[in-house]
């Protein structure tokens, strides 16, 4: 079985980004304050908190031809379900980073992707491997 991972983000709207996680990721909420909210996000304890918005600028890396965002977080869901996320992402007008797309296709790791930001600009990517035991493949 695999252990759920705890991540705690800092958001600089407490009540947008509860909005965006609970309701258009679909993360169930748990134990709140004035200050932080915890969400199961795909089985795993993660937490935002307030912090006032930074004027850091986003920073990316260069993969498969793509600026990739970092840092990022996210789930590998299951092949079958990464299309109906993607189409319920774009039916509440998500703006990508990086638009959903097959990287690396036809080769080993060979994934679906997609990036976007939650309401602070804390980058997201989604992913799902054809073959799950490539996940770790070199």
């Amino acid at each position: 079985m695999l252990s759920p991972f705890h991540l705690a983000v800092p958001v600089s709207n407490l009540e947008t980004c509860r909005t965006f996680y609970r309701d258009i990721l679909g993360c169930e909420e748990g134990r709140s304050s004035d200050h932080w909210v915890d969400f199961n996000f795909f089985g795993h304890q993660f937490v935002i908190h307030y912090k006032p918005k930074s004027s850091e600028e986003l920073h990316t890396n260069a993969v498969d031809g793509k600026a990739v965002p970092v840092p990022h977080f996210g789930v590998v869901l299951p092949w079958e379900d990464f299309g109906k996320f993607a189409d319920k992402l774009k039916s509440h007008n998500i703006e990508f980073i990086i638009e959903p797309y097959i990287r690396f296709e036809g080769q080993v790791g060979e994934q679906a992707t997609m990036f976007f930001m939650d309401p602070s600009g804390n980058a997201l990517e989604f992913k799902s491997f054809k073959d799950t035991s490539q996940i770790f493949a070199k």
